[in-house]
């Protein structure tokens, strides 16, 4: 039986999946807003630069070493870009540990709780940020953010509860439009905020640990108050009740760790095509800064002007060609095709010497992404239980997130040592392998409804 606000009919399920994306866009801004500012950052906490003989001096000297090894014209810059990997690393790895616990806590009780709790926990991390003249506060606020911010699993189950196993992949192409939307306003709203700094108006302030971030903190924190509020208020729980003789779901443990194990053949093999699929892509996505520097001379607006149309073709692909396709289509060939298109944008990438080519390969990478990240999550949630979405959801968020936390360091280690095109040439080797994956995963029956 159904809970009664549970959305059982076409017009509720629309209503419900618009709450979930306006929580996802203003949670993922509030995310990417520090991303423009790492350089800066380890200015600020280190001054001194990696000979300081504080301990963050000693953790980032090898950093250091490594830049000068690699003969980058910067190594200041290659140091500051490695470090902002290092802290994007351990977020990454904090929502590999917790992205399948909160998943698996919302099959229990509930996926509205859930999103509270954790709205409420990433409030809190920018709030320590927002204090954080020391190093250690803002480590601390980065890993309660992480751990928070493995609710994505938990969003992600409610737009499966709210949709019909037809219209899945249909549902879940939201989470990749606000997800393309977050991150082109995100680091756009941090570059703007970060040009105000309280200390230099107010130097009194740092004395209770405002700090030059603080403004972005702040914008930050007002984003998840905002989303504590829009939840609160217009969330409706979209956990289907179970009957009284319906066993309660699993309990998992450290879940994460059951991404080789958790579910059934084609479920396994999902996840551990997804987690391969990202370790190239996230690498790809970490260089392409160097990429378009050493190539193109790109400045940081261009850079960032990069990333914007990155962004909008995503949304494109996942709002047009996803939601139209998937099902007449199918999940599996959409995502073979995802595929076949991260193939091709790895070899442009790795011969593109004019900006026509570069920029073919930046929209056949966001084809890939757009095509393979909410098929295959459609799939696990396809091949899985109702009782169970939010679990094999969370396992299969955090193999992302492992992915993320592996991916950039192994791409810049390769890119620095070998060159970008033996870089870009391996990863297409590397993705080849989710291609013959996939071709074995079975396409999952969509016959019975949900409501």
């Amino acid at each position: 039986m159904m809970s009664e606000n549970n959305p059982s009919t076409p017009k509720q399920g629309r209503r419900t999946l618009g709450i979930v994306f306006l929580t996802l866009f203003l949670d993922l801004v509030g995310f990417s807003i520090i991303f423009p500012l790492f350089p800066a950052m380890l200015d600020y906490y280190l001054p001194n630069g990696a000979g300081d003989s504080s301990l963050l001096g000693q953790m980032v000297a090898p950093l250091a070493n490594w830049a000068e090894r690699s003969g980058a014209e910067d190594p200041r810059l290659m140091t500051a870009v490695l470090f902002g990997g290092v802290l994007g690393s351990l977020y990454s790895i904090l929502q590999f540990l917790c992205a399948p616990l909160w998943g698996a806590w919302s099959d229990r009780v509930g996926r509205r709780k859930v999103l509270l709790i954790t709205i409420s926990g990433l409030a809190f991390s920018y709030l320590l940020w927002c204090f954080a003249a020391s190093f250690w506060v803002l480590i601390l606020a980065r890993v309660i953010g992480g751990a928070m911010g493995g609710n994505l699993s938990v969003a992600t189950a409610a737009v499966a509860d709210s949709t019909t196993r037809e219209k899945r992949s249909s549902g879940l192409a939201i989470i990749g439009i606000a997800f393309g939307l977050g991150f082109i306003t995100g680091p756009g709203i941090g570059g703007l905020a970060a040009k105000i700094d309280l200390t230099a108006l107010q130097p009194a302030l740092e004395a209770y640990g405002i700090n030059p971030f603080s403004v972005p903190a702040l914008v930050s924190l007002l984003l998840a108050l905002i989303n504590l509020g829009w939840v609160w208020s217009r969330f409706e729980e979209t956990l289907p009740e179970r009957s009284e003789d319906a066993p309660p779901p699993e309990a998992r443990g450290l879940a994460a760790f059951h991404i080789f194990t958790t579910g059934g053949p084609e479920t396994r093999r999902t996840n551990l095509l997804y987690l391969i699929f990202m370790l190239a892509f996230s690498g790809m996505e970490f260089t392409l800064t160097f990429l378009a520097v050493e190539r193109f001379a790109f400045s940081p607006a261009q850079n960032g002007g990069m990333f914007v149309f990155i962004g909008f073709i995503l949304i494109l692909v996942q709002g047009g060609i996803v939601r139209r396709l998937a099902s007449p289509v199918g999940e599996k060939r959409l995502a073979l095709a995802g595929l076949c298109f991260g193939v091709a944008a790895f070899v442009a990438l790795a011969f593109a010497a004019k900006l026509g080519l570069f920029f073919l390969a930046l929209a056949a990478l966001a084809f890939a992404i757009g095509l393979v990240s909410p098929t295959l999550s459609a799939l696990v949630s396809l091949y899985t239980s109702e009782a169970e979405q939010g679990a094999a959801l969370g396992v299969f968020r955090s193999a992302g997130s492992l992915a993320r936390a592996i991916g950039p360091l192994v791409a810049a280690f390769i890119y620095f040592a070998y060159g970008s095109k033996s870089a870009y040439l391996l990863g297409a080797v590397v993705v080849l392998i989710p291609i013959i994956m996939a071709l074995k995963l079975p396409q999952p029956r969509k016959s019975v409804e949900k409501h």
